[in-house]
């Protein structure tokens, strides 16, 4: 498993919709910490979908066929799961159902069952019981029902805990439980849900035992997640906000709501492969709107990212950090043509970006690789590295291991992106306001042939990372090599950088 961004940066130091600009810059990175507060959107992907306000109604009366289950009876859904055969769909009366007060009573679905809940059915855990719905059926639908009450522990999920193949998760409330809201498994639909208030995650696609593919996450709202702050409780744990993404091959994640999210809106760790991020509206998380780590091939656009990073941001400016902490953040992740998908590169284009903690940075920790003792994702080797006791001397320091031990930072392409910032609006003067390609000194461990400037030459110069055709609204600054180098848009633009070729900058409102 990954770690959050700090601890890479620690090691550091050793188009596009009219948006009205307020022109000006007050304050200081000490102003009053206001958080950004939400409200409809109309650019970019259109209005939120706004599901927790008023979730959609299950069917009022049960479905021919189906098995109706009282709330009265204590239990009552766990019985009847277990007394009918696979592929049976259960309708939950309207009330508070309960489960036995053992905490691991659980539903156990067969292959194929259903469970549709009336208006007004809620599955309540009651604090007691660990998880609503487990076991290893697949495709298995749940569907109208408020899921309430459960306490996983941390890294586990309340629906679907044990990442169990092809459900269907749609139009229900999941809400107010302790760890996930739900865990993934291959073939999964997230369809129209309110993922809200849960402990750790809204959602953590995770799947221990087999692969986790095609992943459809789609109209979703996901907001308020990790309300037990576990990034306080365990610094450096990578391991909190809106949806947690492990190594997924391919996810589809468009027209979702994802907003005010303690941490991250949505944050892709260690081996995902062929996401495309569309149509979403992410807004108001604490810290980063969307990370992508250690990861490969994906496609990011016609998304509106407004208003994120304000708390996490500002904390790490009041402290004097000159680490460019971004509201996308690109970890040592990028296109890789040799692992199939459906791009063979990480490309940012056609988003709206306005008045978040900074902008887009690109970043490669070069301590961090395959059996390096500096790689947070100690468990995991790259996708074209089988065997990390191969990423050792002498055979790391030649082709192709040099390469391939490594998740680089490369093939980005970053353009007709539109950047709006009005320093004023966040409250600060400095460190609010960078775009960034860097990465640190080499030193860790002793035999890494990464050592010195070559992991930093080779993100800035080498590996194919390009912004181009963008428009820039407000004052803008631009992080290249390492966290030293601070250069205006003219520096950006020329050698030997070169950077934002076609790009406009204070650009005026509408341009």
């Amino acid at each position: 498993m990954g770690s959050t961004w700090r601890r890479r940066a620690r090691r550091a130091a050793a188009v596009l919709a009219p948006v009205l600009l307020v022109s000006g810059c007050v304050g200081s990175s000490d102003a009053p910490k206001a958080r950004p507060t939400t409200a409809p959107s109309t650019s970019g992907p259109g209005h939120p979908t706004r599901v927790c306000a008023k979730p959609p109604a299950g069917p009022a009366k049960a479905p021919a066929g189906a098995v109706t289950v009282d709330p009265s009876v204590v239990g009552d859904l766990v019985e009847k799961t277990k007394s009918h055969p696979a592929h049976t769909t259960f309708w939950l009366k309207p009330g508070r159902h309960r489960l036995d007060k053992d905490r691991f009573s659980q539903v156990v679905p067969k292959k194929g069952d259903r469970y549709l809940g009336a208006p007004g059915a809620v599955l309540d855990g009651r604090k007691t019981n660990q998880y609503a719905f487990g076991g290893s059926a697949t495709d298995v639908t749940l569907s109208h029902l408020t899921v309430q009450g459960f306490v996983a522990p941390q890294d586990e999920g309340v629906v679907n805990h044990d990442s169990a193949d092809g459900w269907v998760i749609e139009h229900s409330v999941i809400q107010r439980n302790s760890g996930a809201g739900l865990m993934a498994g291959a073939r999964q639909t997230v369809r129209g849900n309110c993922l809200r208030g849960n402990g750790q995650y809204g959602m953590n696609a995770y799947k221990g035992d087999g692969p986790l593919r095609d992943l459809v996450v789609k109209g979703n709202e996901i907001t308020g997640n990790n309300t037990g702050d576990w990034e306080r409780r365990r610094p450096g744990c990578g391991c909190t906000g809106g949806v947690k993404f492990w190594a997924v091959d391919g996810a589809d994640i468009s027209g979702n709501w994802v907003h005010e999210n303690r941490g991250t809106g949505l944050w892709a760790d260690t081996n995902n492969n062929d996401f495309r991020i569309e149509d979403n509206l992410l807004e108001a998380n604490d810290g980063a709107a969307l990370i992508y780590e250690t990861s490969y091939n994906a496609v990011v656009r016609d998304n509106v990212i407004r208003r994120n990073n304000w708390v996490e941001g500002r904390k790490y400016a009041d402290r004097g950090d000159t680490f460019p902490f971004a509201t996308v953040y690109v970890s040592e992740s990028g296109g890789e043509p040799r692992v199939p998908a459906r791009t063979d590169k990480l490309e940012i284009y056609r988003n709206v970006l306005e008045d978040n903690w900074s902008g887009i940075t690109l970043w490669e920790n070069a301590d961090r690789f395959c059996n390096s003792p500096a790689n947070t994702s100690s468990g995991d080797c790259t996708l074209l590295v089988k065997r990390k006791k191969r990423c050792a001397q002498p055979g790391i320091a030649e082709a192709p291991l040099y390469a391939d031990c490594r998740w680089r930072t490369q093939r980005v392409d970053i353009h007709a992106n539109r950047f709006v910032l009005d320093k004023s609006v966040l409250g600060c003067t400095v460190k609010c306001d960078r775009m960034a390609v860097l990465a640190n000194y080499g030193t860790y461990p002793d035999w890494s042939p990464y050592k010195g400037e070559k992991v930093a030459e080779a993100i800035t110069r080498e590996q194919h990372n390009r912004w181009y055709d963008n428009v820039y609204v407000g004052p803008w600054t631009f992080v290249a090599h390492d966290p030293s180098r601070v250069l205006d848009a003219q520096e950006w633009q020329a050698a030997p950088y070169r950077q934002d070729k076609g790009s406009a900058f204070d650009t005026p409102v509408g341009g």
